[in-house]
């Protein structure tokens, strides 16, 4: 499968599409089996879908028809709110509302690291040199873990106790951006440790929507960002080398929130998943809806997206 479209709803199931058909190939159906789908994240090797569901994670293999997951993790005790993979897929994190993070061995599916966040965890992304990750949290807070040292080494708060709802790393690590609950957005370029200059350089912030926001998140190539919102819009924002903010387009057609979304490894294509029921595919050129996803019986809250290499 050189395309993995996978989104996650309220109404309990996976379902994987066909991204130019628009035809799923195959729903994880959870019979007996109480809990909403929060998160998902697909392995960098394409073989593993790790999905977030209420206080544990499911891990299936992508490649197969069975709805029963190879290995669960358990041992949160309230929601899950992120999940990401290792970028050789050695280990996968997760956040959660019972206020920790932890680090998952996928093999054996012991806890390997526990940190105490104090408040419940909104997100999780891993730094891209893979020996940190970066949080935000229900208090208002973004934090940065050390996996070396084990520890918080970093601590930003630039709206108070304003829960932040998003963070998004660049892909080259050069710049970080967080979304809170009331549609701001900030800016930080991130200096090397050690350098006479802070870690986290506040460069701007800005108003992204006048509602709830979801998620932020920046394309592979750093050009552009997306922020997701409770007001049915996806807009894309440019991003220039010196970190200024432009509007750039405002993709609309979801009729209701807009929770999660997810870029093509080229950049070049944008997938949302909204409380319509529906997930959409928007090219990012035009701005336009190059395909929508039916299926879902109740909100689809979560997507991913993996069409590079595997």
């Amino acid at each position: 499968m050189s395309v993995i479209l996978v989104t996650g709803s309220y109404d309990h199931e996976i379902r994987f599409w066909e991204a130019w058909s628009g035809i799923c190939s195959r729903t994880i159906t959870r019979s007996g089996e109480s809990g909403q789908v929060n998160r998902l994240a697909i392995s960098p090797d394409k073989r593993l879908l790790a999905a977030a569901i209420h206080k544990k994670v499911n891990i299936y293999e992508v490649g197969s028809s069975s709805s029963t997951p190879l290995i669960t993790f358990e041992g949160h005790t309230s929601n899950i709110t992120a999940v990401s993979f290792h970028n050789e897929g050695k280990w996968l994190v997760t956040g959660s509302e019972d206020g920790t993070i932890k680090i998952w061995d996928p093999r054996s599916s012991h806890i390997q690291r526990n940190y105490d966040n104090e408040a419940p965890v909104n997100d999780v992304v891993v730094h891209p040199n893979q020996g940190e990750l970066i949080s935000c949290d229900q208090a208002g807070r973004i934090k940065q873990w050390d996996l070396s040292e084990n520890t918080c080494t970093h601590e930003l708060t630039p709206a108070g106790d304003i829960p932040m709802r998003s963070v998004s790393l660049a892909s080259d690590s050069s710049c970080l951006v967080a979304g809170n609950n009331k549609g701001r957005c900030y800016v930080w370029k991130i200096n090397e440790e050690g350098s006479s200059a802070p870690r986290f350089q506040a460069v701007t912030k800005f108003q992204a929507h006048n509602k709830y926001l979801t998620r932020v998140l920046f394309s592979p190539d750093i050009k552009y960002m997306a922020t997701c919102s409770a007001d049915t819009t996806v807009k894309i924002w440019s991003v220039s080398p010196s970190f200024e903010f432009r509007l750039d387009k405002v993709l609309q057609g979801h009729q209701r929130w807009v929770w999660d979304c997810a870029f093509s490894a080229d950049s070049a294509y944008l997938v949302t998943a909204s409380s319509d029921h529906t997930a959409r595919l928007w090219e990012m050129a035009s701005g336009e809806t190059v395909r929508q996803y039916n299926g879902h019986h109740k909100a689809a809250v979560c997507c991913a997206l993996h069409d590079g290499a595997g």
